[in-house]
């Protein structure tokens, strides 16, 4: 007899521009399914910061939280997540006060210590591309406290943000970042939908060494999946193979916008290629709703996270409002068993 799961689903939208597209269009349809994914009970809405890709709107990821914002009423929304090295911790602080102050108890900030882009760029943005990563559990320290309560003799303050103590999240895909959300006692959400190879280590450590703080009081592991699913098995391997065009760019250094799907990947990618990107997307459940329900519990019991976000680069928005409804239908059968 199967188990009952009842674990909360999340949506990362990665903001796809797709081809024969713009990022107008792009952000229209965030809005379209930041609601559908409100009105389909989804925890929290994430928005990821990435430079340089034209496949990607969301750089300036504070201004999107906002926009989705302020089209839904009740779902959290938040950043999965701000690459903090390239940021001043006090202009974020500043951001997400002002976004917390517009939109009370609905605002996360996860914070990640890559670039999200590629070295050239990272230097256009004046990042120091040597010393950030290394300074950035400092940078989480100060933007901490820029958010906590105002401490005695305080000279710098961030306005609106002091005392609003936006939940922080700590965004990984190695053991450095599952360690120091441990250490601080933050939710530690793992970027599982790309990066998987350090994931069974990072869990543990998450785990094992987790410091109880105000914010969080016992571990919050969040991990994320790639859901693909539509009415056959087939149909939701042809809407696959969008993500794996635009990895396949990725890896070949012609990043582009979100291709349209094809019927196979034969023919398109070396052997070495493709075990290289069916190694990186492993974490992927592909398929019917049967299919997608099978694969979503076994994760969920191999891992057992606290939380479940899902992402689906697909390139035609209908398709990806189904993939999104049948996941929904998915939690809400495995919550009823």
């Amino acid at each position: 007899m199967t188990s009952r799961i009842s674990i909360p689903f999340s949506v990362l939208d990665l903001c796809p521009v797709v081809e024969g597209s713009t990022p107008s269009e792009t952000f229209r349809n965030t809005v379209d399914l930041a609601q559908h994914a409100e009105r389909w009970g989804y925890r929290r809405y994430w928005l990821a910061e990435h430079h340089n890709m034209p496949g990607i709107a969301s750089a300036a990821t504070s201004v999107v939280i906002g926009h989705v914002a302020g089209a839904t009423s009740t779902i959290r929304v938040g950043s999965g997540g701000v690459m903090l090295p390239n940021h001043s911790p006090l202009v974020i602080a500043e951001q997400f006060g002002t976004l917390e102050s517009l939109y009370p108890g609905r605002i996360d900030l996860g914070l990640g210590r890559a670039p999200g882009t590629d070295q050239i760029t990272a230097r256009a943005m004046r990042r120091d591309v040597m010393a950030a990563g290394n300074n950035f559990p400092q940078d989480v320290m100060e933007l901490r406290r820029y958010l906590g309560d105002e401490e005695r003799g305080q000279a710098v303050r961030a306005v609106p943000g002091r005392g609003l103590k936006v939940p922080l999240w700590i965004l990984g895909s190695s053991t450095f970042g599952s360690q120091l959300a441990a250490q601080f006692g933050l939710p530690y959400a793992f970027a599982s939908h790309f990066a998987p190879d350090q994931m069974d280590a990072a869990i543990d450590l998450y785990r094992r060494h987790f410091q109880p703080s105000d914010q969080q009081p016992a571990p919050h592991l969040m991990l994320v999946l790639n859901v693909f699913a539509a009415d056959t098995d087939e149909a939701a391997q042809r809407l696959f193979t969008s993500l794996q065009q635009q990895f396949l760019k990725l890896r070949t250094g012609t990043p582009g916008l979100l291709p349209a799907p094809v019927s196979t990947m034969d023919g398109r990618w070396s052997p070495m290629e493709q075990a290289g990107i069916d190694q990186a997307l492993r974490c992927a459940v592909v398929g019917s709703p049967e299919t997608v329900e099978r694969g979503i519990r076994r994760f969920i019991e191999r891992y057992r996270p606290d939380e479940l976000m899902l992402t689906a680069m697909i390139h035609d928005h209908s398709a990806r409002l189904r993939s999104f409804e049948i996941a929904t239908q998915v939690r809400e059968r495995l919550a009823a068993l």
